[in-house]
């Protein structure tokens, strides 16, 4: 157990060293390029690279571009699943989605015709996710976006969070693949409904605006495993929680998740538009942008910072 002494010995190094330890990072861009694939993307600035923290306190520290907005895209799969279970329960829930990591980039779909029972490995590739936006409650796209909408700014405690539209009209119209998924998924008897209603919520909550700034305070509810620390507010049942932060340590970070528990060791979730959302268990919540990705998808300035982050504070739950 941290002491009061320890805690803030922690912090004030992190204070310190935070800044030196960005700006080293930040080189890493030149490594990566931005996400193309949904051409609203790739007017990102490639070097940004911004951090946030904030402790059970509502203690800040800040560096970088953390004035910098971008949207939640794969990272909105960690809470849509929380949604989801509340909604549903886990038997329902899993009885779509299966457990298990894939090895595989997050927008593949071979898995699905060559495994039986042919429903998608987990709830964070795309097609679990698409999987996942079917069962918000809701009698049509637009009441289940609005609830997804109202629960992540629940979450965030910011009532201001809304829709890119460029980037959802953008992921509309260049969701071939993705329509190729959920057809598939329709078909083997996964997806229930009018496939281009469910698509419309994903397409929504993959495009919700945000900054690191909304990703640590979401972090940080799950860093205390559904209770805010600072309010007291309880706001998602624990052992949900305990499933999504599972999640996103065996799958969070696409394909590089088993690299990334080893060598940073935390519950993480990425997304193509450059985020990270992590926590330290019972410390911090963690909100990082850095929209130069590596070969995988993930933030390659971000990922590096946060091996450093962890490395020199010592923070791996392995």
């Amino acid at each position: 157990m941290t002491s009061a002494h320890q805690y803030s010995n922690e912090w004030d190094k992190l204070n310190q060293q935070l800044p030196k330890w960005l700006e080293q990072s930040r080189e890493q861009y030149v490594n990566g390029k931005v996400a193309s694939y949904i051409p609203e993307l790739s007017k990102a600035p490639i070097n940004a690279l911004g951090i946030h923290m904030i402790d059970s306190y509502g203690n800040h520290i800040t560096a970088g571009e953390t004035k910098l907005t971008f949207t939640m895209q794969s990272i909105s799969k960690v809470f849509t699943l929380l949604l989801a279970l509340m909604d549903n329960g886990k038997d329902v829930v899993f009885d779509k989605v299966g457990m298990e990591p894939t090895g595989d980039s997050f927008n593949s779909m071979l898995k699905l015709e060559l495994v039986q029972p042919g429903i998608p490995f987990n709830p964070l590739i795309n097609a679990g996710a698409i999987a996942i936006s079917s069962l918000i409650a809701g009698g049509s796209p637009e009441e289940k976006s609005e609830r997804v909408l109202q629960f992540f700014r629940k979450l965030s405690f910011n009532d201001t969070l809304t829709y890119d539209k460029a980037v959802y009209h953008s992921e509309a119209e260049s969701a071939d693949l993705n329509r190729s998924m959920a057809y598939f998924l329709k078909d083997n008897g996964v997806l229930k409904g009018n496939v281009d209603d469910v698509l419309d919520v994903y397409f929504r909550h993959c495009s919700i605006l945000t900054t690191s700034s909304d990703l640590a305070r979401m972090a940080l509810v799950l860093a205390y495993d559904g209770t805010d620390p600072i309010t007291g507010i309880s706001l998602v049942p624990r052992q949900y929680v305990q499933i999504a932060k599972t999640f996103m340590v065996t799958c969070g970070m696409y394909n590089a998740s088993g690299e990334f528990a080893i060598e940073v060791g935390l519950p993480a979730k990425s997304g193509v538009a450059g985020g990270i959302l992590t926590m330290v268990p019972g410390k911090y919540g963690i909100g990082i942008v850095g929209p130069a990705l590596n070969a995988k998808g993930n933030s390659i300035a971000g990922v590096h910072l946060l091996t450093t982050m962890s490395r020199e504070m010592d923070w791996s739950i392995f």
